[in-house]
């Protein structure tokens, strides 16, 4: 297995390494919780060890942010002292797989990584996401309504997919330009240049709208009745 290990306590990240790379696994580390999501989202794991509690970004919101924004379905389990059960569900909830109290025997989390990892390559199913007759591969990055296929810049395929995982709840203009450009978004208005070229594609061709703008707040992706959309 290749794992991820985002863990602040190094004497235990130590643990980790002798242990399981000892028994033929590969590990990277990171300290914090904004490495570790960098890390998550740029290179390819079997499975993700996760503290909870994390400087700079704690485990929950990096779990989150893996699941909501990056869509990533890599098996994580989570460890902490937190052991009261609204905490197990509040880690279950954020996507975790799994979730072991400190301390822990190592050879425990090795059989729930295996099974972890066992059950997601026995899977091997493909994400979509859907709303109405929309749909978008989140492997293949293909997009389709209606049977159609739907040509999309990368940046409109970045807004329908954060629209999408949304669906139907509304997604602030700060929350769409921060997926697109993250903390330097470009001076004008161009968030709303995409979402015109993203509701012709989408929309354009179709008697039931389903991009929405709600005024002073976002955009959402929803199918409602025919006339209740307010566009802008």
């Amino acid at each position: 297995m290749r794992l991820l290990v985002i863990e602040d306590n190094r004497s235990l990240t130590a643990n980790l390494f002798d242990y399981f790379e000892g028994r033929g696994h590969t590990l990277d580390a990171a300290p914090d919780g904004v490495t570790g999501l960098h890390l998550a989202t740029t290179q390819a794991y079997d499975a993700i060890v996760l503290d909870w509690m994390l400087p700079r970004l704690d485990g929950r919101e990096v779990l989150r942010r893996l699941r909501d924004e990056c869509g990533s379905a890599v098996p994580v389990i989570m460890l902490t002292a937190r052991d009261e059960l609204p905490d197990k569900i509040a880690g279950f909830r954020a996507g975790a797989d799994d979730y072991l109290t400190k301390p822990f025997a190592l050879p425990e989390l090795e059989v729930r990584l295996d099974a972890l990892v066992a059950r997601a390559h026995g899977r091997q199913r493909r994400r979509v996401l859907s709303v109405h007759d929309l749909t978008l591969d989140l492997d293949t990055l293909e997009a389709s309504r209606g049977g159609r296929a739907l040509h999309l810049y990368p940046a409109c395929r970045k807004l329908l997919e954060v629209l999408m995982q949304a669906s139907p709840a509304a997604v602030t203009r700060e929350r769409l330009e921060q997926a697109l450009w993250g903390d330097d978004p470009p001076d004008g208005d161009m968030l709303r240049s995409h979402i015109y070229e993203l509701r012709r594609s989408v929309d354009g061709p179709f008697q039931d709208k389903l991009i929405q703008t709600l005024p002073r707040t976002g955009y959402r992706i929803a199918h409602i009745d025919a006339g209740a959309a307010t566009h802008g």
